[in-house]
Protein backbone atom coordinates (compact mmCIF):
# COMPACT_ATOMS: atom_id res chain seq x y z
CA UNK A 1 0.00 0.00 0.00
CA UNK A 2 2.99 2.27 0.75
CA UNK A 3 4.51 1.56 -2.59
CA UNK A 4 0.66 2.39 -4.10
CA UNK A 5 1.02 6.28 -1.94
CA UNK A 6 3.15 8.34 -4.56
CA UNK A 7 0.32 7.21 -7.15
CA UNK A 8 -2.75 8.22 -5.17
CA UNK A 9 -0.80 11.88 -4.18
CA UNK A 10 -0.03 12.04 -8.26
CA UNK A 11 -4.08 11.32 -9.40
CA UNK A 12 -5.15 14.28 -6.69
CA UNK A 13 -3.11 16.98 -8.37
CA UNK A 14 -5.65 19.72 -9.85
CA UNK A 15 -3.13 19.57 -13.11
CA UNK A 16 -4.05 15.52 -13.28
CA UNK A 17 -7.61 16.68 -13.16
CA UNK A 18 -7.37 19.35 -15.79
CA UNK A 19 -5.77 16.50 -17.73
CA UNK A 20 -8.26 13.51 -17.45
CA UNK A 21 -11.19 15.80 -18.28
CA UNK A 22 -9.89 17.30 -21.06
CA UNK A 23 -9.32 14.24 -22.46
CA UNK A 24 -12.55 12.87 -21.42
CA UNK A 25 -14.53 15.96 -23.34
CA UNK A 26 -12.42 15.24 -26.65
CA UNK A 27 -13.73 11.27 -26.33
CA UNK A 28 -17.10 12.87 -26.38
CA UNK A 29 -16.81 14.48 -29.32
CA UNK A 30 -14.70 11.99 -31.23
CA UNK A 31 -17.13 9.11 -30.01
CA UNK A 32 -20.02 9.52 -32.43
CA UNK A 33 -17.63 10.24 -35.56
CA UNK A 34 -15.72 7.00 -34.92
CA UNK A 35 -19.31 5.10 -34.73
CA UNK A 36 -20.57 6.45 -37.72
CA UNK A 37 -17.43 6.07 -39.37
CA UNK A 38 -17.32 2.44 -37.99
CA UNK A 39 -21.02 1.73 -38.61
CA UNK A 40 -21.05 2.72 -42.05
CA UNK A 41 -17.71 0.30 -43.11
CA UNK A 42 -20.23 -2.60 -41.32
CA UNK A 43 -23.02 -1.72 -43.80
CA UNK A 44 -20.69 -1.50 -46.72
CA UNK A 45 -19.67 -4.80 -46.33
CA UNK A 46 -23.31 -5.58 -45.15
CA UNK A 47 -21.53 -7.29 -42.14
CA UNK A 48 -24.25 -7.35 -39.59
CA UNK A 49 -22.67 -9.20 -36.93
CA UNK A 50 -20.21 -6.36 -37.17
CA UNK A 51 -22.68 -3.55 -36.68
CA UNK A 52 -24.43 -5.05 -33.57
CA UNK A 53 -20.88 -5.90 -31.93
CA UNK A 54 -20.39 -1.99 -32.30
CA UNK A 55 -23.27 -1.21 -30.04
CA UNK A 56 -22.37 -3.97 -27.58
CA UNK A 57 -19.09 -2.66 -27.08
CA UNK A 58 -20.33 0.84 -26.25
CA UNK A 59 -22.94 -1.36 -24.26
CA UNK A 60 -19.65 -2.65 -22.22
CA UNK A 61 -17.94 0.66 -22.23
CA UNK A 62 -20.45 3.09 -21.29
CA UNK A 63 -24.01 1.12 -19.95
CA UNK A 64 -27.39 0.22 -21.86
CA UNK A 65 -28.66 3.27 -21.96
CA UNK A 66 -25.77 4.93 -23.83
CA UNK A 67 -26.04 2.36 -26.17
CA UNK A 68 -29.88 2.71 -26.50
CA UNK A 69 -29.15 6.92 -27.58
CA UNK A 70 -26.50 5.54 -30.10
CA UNK A 71 -28.84 2.94 -31.60
CA UNK A 72 -31.43 5.86 -31.52
CA UNK A 73 -29.34 8.62 -33.14
CA UNK A 74 -27.46 6.77 -35.40
CA UNK A 75 -30.27 4.93 -37.34
CA UNK A 76 -30.37 7.47 -39.66
CA UNK A 77 -27.17 6.48 -41.44
CA UNK A 78 -27.48 6.86 -45.24
CA UNK A 79 -26.37 3.82 -47.23
CA UNK A 80 -24.07 6.22 -49.36
CA UNK A 81 -21.06 7.11 -48.39
CA UNK A 82 -20.37 10.61 -50.14
CA UNK A 83 -23.24 12.01 -48.18
CA UNK A 84 -21.92 11.91 -44.59
CA UNK A 85 -18.06 10.27 -44.53
CA UNK A 86 -15.99 13.08 -45.47
CA UNK A 87 -17.71 14.99 -42.50
CA UNK A 88 -17.46 12.43 -40.42
CA UNK A 89 -13.75 11.88 -41.04
CA UNK A 90 -12.87 14.96 -40.61
CA UNK A 91 -14.38 15.43 -37.14
CA UNK A 92 -12.75 12.13 -35.88
CA UNK A 93 -9.42 13.54 -36.66
CA UNK A 94 -10.03 16.91 -35.57
CA UNK A 95 -11.44 15.40 -32.60
CA UNK A 96 -9.14 12.47 -32.10
CA UNK A 97 -6.28 14.45 -32.21
CA UNK A 98 -7.47 16.51 -29.38
CA UNK A 99 -7.25 13.52 -26.94
CA UNK A 100 -3.54 12.90 -28.01
CA UNK A 101 -2.70 16.71 -26.93
CA UNK A 102 -3.59 16.67 -23.38
CA UNK A 103 -2.47 12.90 -23.01
CA UNK A 104 1.10 14.11 -24.22
CA UNK A 105 1.41 16.46 -21.82
CA UNK A 106 -0.03 14.62 -19.12
CA UNK A 107 2.75 11.38 -19.87
CA UNK A 108 5.68 13.60 -20.65
CA UNK A 109 5.31 15.41 -17.29
CA UNK A 110 4.93 11.58 -15.31
CA UNK A 111 8.15 10.27 -17.11
CA UNK A 112 9.67 14.25 -15.83
CA UNK A 113 10.00 15.17 -19.68
CA UNK A 114 10.22 19.34 -19.33
CA UNK A 115 9.46 19.75 -23.68
CA UNK A 116 6.74 19.52 -25.23
CA UNK A 117 6.93 18.54 -28.72
CA UNK A 118 5.49 21.52 -30.82
CA UNK A 119 1.70 21.06 -32.13
CA UNK A 120 2.51 20.15 -35.66
CA UNK A 121 4.65 16.85 -34.90
CA UNK A 122 2.16 16.16 -31.92
CA UNK A 123 -0.61 16.07 -34.82
CA UNK A 124 1.83 14.03 -36.85
CA UNK A 125 1.88 11.46 -34.04
CA UNK A 126 -1.80 11.29 -33.04
CA UNK A 127 -2.87 11.05 -36.33
CA UNK A 128 -0.55 7.56 -36.48
CA UNK A 129 -1.72 6.76 -33.40
CA UNK A 130 -5.79 7.57 -34.95
CA UNK A 131 -4.88 4.90 -37.34
CA UNK A 132 -3.00 2.31 -35.24
CA UNK A 133 -5.80 2.25 -32.38
CA UNK A 134 -9.05 2.60 -34.76
CA UNK A 135 -7.38 -0.26 -36.72
CA UNK A 136 -6.98 -2.17 -33.59
CA UNK A 137 -10.49 -1.22 -32.66
CA UNK A 138 -11.89 -2.58 -36.12
CA UNK A 139 -9.78 -5.91 -35.44
CA UNK A 140 -11.57 -5.89 -32.26
CA UNK A 141 -15.36 -5.23 -33.55
CA UNK A 142 -14.23 -8.07 -36.39
CA UNK A 143 -12.90 -10.50 -33.77
CA UNK A 144 -15.89 -10.52 -31.84
CA UNK A 145 -18.20 -10.31 -35.40
CA UNK A 146 -16.79 -13.47 -36.30
CA UNK A 147 -17.12 -14.94 -32.83
CA UNK A 148 -20.70 -13.99 -32.69
CA UNK A 149 -21.56 -15.43 -35.95
CA UNK A 150 -19.40 -18.73 -35.15
CA UNK A 151 -21.83 -19.18 -31.68
CA UNK A 152 -24.91 -18.58 -33.39
CA UNK A 153 -24.21 -21.09 -35.83
CA UNK A 154 -23.48 -23.99 -33.55
CA UNK A 155 -26.95 -23.19 -31.95
CA UNK A 156 -28.57 -21.73 -28.91
CA UNK A 157 -26.76 -23.71 -26.43
CA UNK A 158 -23.60 -22.81 -27.29
CA UNK A 159 -24.78 -19.10 -27.69
CA UNK A 160 -24.37 -18.12 -24.29
CA UNK A 161 -20.74 -18.07 -24.46
CA UNK A 162 -20.27 -15.46 -27.74
CA UNK A 163 -20.32 -12.68 -24.96
CA UNK A 164 -17.45 -13.97 -22.66
CA UNK A 165 -15.46 -14.90 -26.21
CA UNK A 166 -15.82 -11.25 -27.38
CA UNK A 167 -14.77 -9.67 -24.12
CA UNK A 168 -11.94 -12.18 -23.94
CA UNK A 169 -10.97 -11.18 -27.13
CA UNK A 170 -11.31 -7.33 -26.63
CA UNK A 171 -9.07 -7.25 -23.59
CA UNK A 172 -5.67 -7.79 -25.38
CA UNK A 173 -6.85 -5.33 -27.99
CA UNK A 174 -6.84 -2.57 -25.27
CA UNK A 175 -3.60 -3.64 -24.13
CA UNK A 176 -2.03 -3.26 -27.26
CA UNK A 177 -3.40 0.14 -27.69
CA UNK A 178 -2.39 1.19 -24.46
CA UNK A 179 1.23 0.14 -25.49
CA UNK A 180 1.23 2.13 -28.49
CA UNK A 181 0.22 5.34 -26.25
CA UNK A 182 2.49 4.91 -23.60
CA UNK A 183 5.72 3.90 -26.15
CA UNK A 184 4.97 6.42 -28.71
CA UNK A 185 3.32 9.63 -27.09
CA UNK A 186 6.08 11.00 -24.65
CA UNK A 187 8.51 13.17 -26.54
CA UNK A 188 11.18 11.07 -25.92
CA UNK A 189 12.48 7.00 -26.32
CA UNK A 190 10.39 4.80 -23.52
CA UNK A 191 11.90 1.57 -23.06
CA UNK A 192 9.66 -1.22 -24.13
CA UNK A 193 10.20 -3.14 -20.97
CA UNK A 194 8.77 -0.33 -19.02
CA UNK A 195 5.68 0.08 -21.12
CA UNK A 196 4.64 -3.93 -21.41
CA UNK A 197 3.86 -4.43 -17.73
CA UNK A 198 1.89 -1.14 -17.53
CA UNK A 199 -0.05 -1.93 -20.81
CA UNK A 200 -1.32 -5.23 -19.30
CA UNK A 201 -1.78 -3.98 -15.95
CA UNK A 202 -3.92 -0.96 -17.04
CA UNK A 203 -6.05 -2.94 -19.07
CA UNK A 204 -6.40 -5.37 -16.70
CA UNK A 205 -7.75 -2.46 -14.63
CA UNK A 206 -10.17 -0.82 -17.19
CA UNK A 207 -11.86 -4.09 -17.51
CA UNK A 208 -12.45 -4.15 -13.77
CA UNK A 209 -13.52 -0.75 -14.14
CA UNK A 210 -16.19 -1.64 -16.75
CA UNK A 211 -17.26 -4.03 -14.85
CA UNK A 212 -17.97 -2.27 -11.03
CA UNK A 213 -19.62 0.59 -12.61
CA UNK A 214 -22.17 -2.46 -14.14
CA UNK A 215 -22.79 -2.68 -10.38
CA UNK A 216 -24.26 0.83 -10.28
CA UNK A 217 -25.87 1.47 -13.39
CA UNK A 218 -29.14 1.34 -12.04
CA UNK A 219 -28.14 3.66 -9.35
CA UNK A 220 -26.21 5.83 -11.28
CA UNK A 221 -28.34 6.30 -14.50
CA UNK A 222 -31.35 7.21 -12.51
CA UNK A 223 -29.36 9.88 -10.40
CA UNK A 224 -28.01 11.37 -14.04
CA UNK A 225 -31.19 11.67 -15.69
CA UNK A 226 -32.75 13.57 -12.52
CA UNK A 227 -29.83 15.97 -12.67
CA UNK A 228 -28.85 16.41 -16.06
CA UNK A 229 -32.35 15.98 -18.06
CA UNK A 230 -32.22 14.63 -21.71
CA UNK A 231 -28.55 15.53 -21.50
CA UNK A 232 -27.57 12.71 -18.90
CA UNK A 233 -25.96 9.92 -21.56
CA UNK A 234 -23.14 12.79 -22.64
CA UNK A 235 -22.72 12.95 -19.17
CA UNK A 236 -22.19 9.33 -18.43
CA UNK A 237 -19.62 9.46 -21.40
CA UNK A 238 -17.59 12.42 -19.95
CA UNK A 239 -17.24 10.75 -16.45
CA UNK A 240 -16.15 6.97 -17.40
CA UNK A 241 -13.96 8.58 -19.59
CA UNK A 242 -12.84 10.79 -16.58
CA UNK A 243 -12.35 7.61 -14.86
CA UNK A 244 -10.50 5.66 -17.37
CA UNK A 245 -8.28 8.74 -17.72
CA UNK A 246 -6.89 8.80 -14.71
CA UNK A 247 -6.26 5.17 -14.68
CA UNK A 248 -4.70 5.54 -17.63
CA UNK A 249 -2.47 8.50 -15.99
CA UNK A 250 -2.57 6.26 -12.85
CA UNK A 251 -0.52 3.87 -15.07
CA UNK A 252 2.21 6.53 -16.70
CA UNK A 253 3.23 7.69 -12.95
CA UNK A 254 3.76 4.02 -11.56
CA UNK A 255 5.58 3.42 -15.09
CA UNK A 256 7.88 5.90 -14.67
CA UNK A 257 8.39 5.84 -10.71
CA UNK A 258 9.07 1.92 -11.22
CA UNK A 259 11.90 2.62 -13.64
CA UNK A 260 14.06 4.96 -11.68
CA UNK A 261 13.04 3.20 -9.11
CA UNK A 262 12.83 -0.96 -9.42
CA UNK A 263 11.39 -1.34 -5.58
CA UNK A 264 8.41 0.44 -6.00
CA UNK A 265 7.09 -2.27 -8.19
Amino acid sequence: MRKLLPTVKYLLEVEVHVYAFSIAANVLLSLFPFLLVLIWCARLVGWAAAEESVFVAMSDLFGPEVERQMRAGIGWIPNRFASFSYTSILLLLFTANGIFEPLEVALNRAWGITENRSYFKNQLISMGLIFGCGSLAILSIALSALNREYYAAAGPVAGFLAPVYGKLAAVPVTMASLFLVYWVLPNRKIPVESVVPTAITVGLALEALKYALKSIWPWFLRKLQVEYGPFYWAVIIVLVSFLASMIVLAGAEWSARSRKDPSCI
